[in-house]
């Protein structure tokens, strides 16, 4: 029939890690445009809500992200993928209450703020002065003389790194 979307059966059965590599998997796609662009992360929430962070090297626009999620829509729709459309959509950039996830996102940060919260509790600001994929390097001021302490964090004893905004 015309204008009739066939949908797989296999898509009623996802489970929700299922949805998320589904759906960053056409993120993906949808972003290759744009080789500065990339994919953050994808969180769905009981309520079908889907939230998708995404990110450039150069930052991202408020324009590419109502692109990329109405393209995303269409998609949702046209596979069906949430029973009777039964969901919200909503793609930003990650706001500075987000912590930092990907190397990409480290390196394009460096020269900034930031404050590292260790998996033993400790809590560490300073500039990020460098990245690699095992580990960042801060900068600490501390004390009244303004006592610089370097620091090298493996990132995998890093529970979260946010910016912190300097005024």
């Amino acid at each position: 029939m015309k204008g009739t979307t066939i949908v797989p059966f296999f898509i009623f059965l996802m489970n929700n890690d299922q949805l998320i590599q589904r759906i960053s998997a056409k993120t993906g796609e949808l972003l290759a445009d744009a080789p500065g662009d990339f994919l953050v992360e994808v969180k769905i929430f009981p309520t079908n809500n889907v939230k998708i962070f995404i990110d450039g090297d150069q930052g991202v626009t408020i324009d590419r992200c109502v692109r990329i999620n109405r393209l995303l829509s269409k998609d949702f729709e046209e596979t069906q993928l949430f029973p009777a459309d039964d969901y919200s959509l909503e793609v930003s950039s990650p706001g500075l209450d987000e912590p930092l996830k990907l190397i990409r996102q480290y390196n394009k940060n460096i020269g900034r703020k930031v404050e590292v919260e260790l998996i033993d509790g400790r809590l560490v600001e300073g500039k990020l002065t460098g990245v690699t994929e095992e580990s960042i390097d801060l900068e600490e001021i501390k004390g009244k003389k303004k006592e610089v302490i370097k620091h090298n964090f493996l990132l995998q004893n890093i529970k979260t790194t946010k910016i912190q905004v300097v005024f």
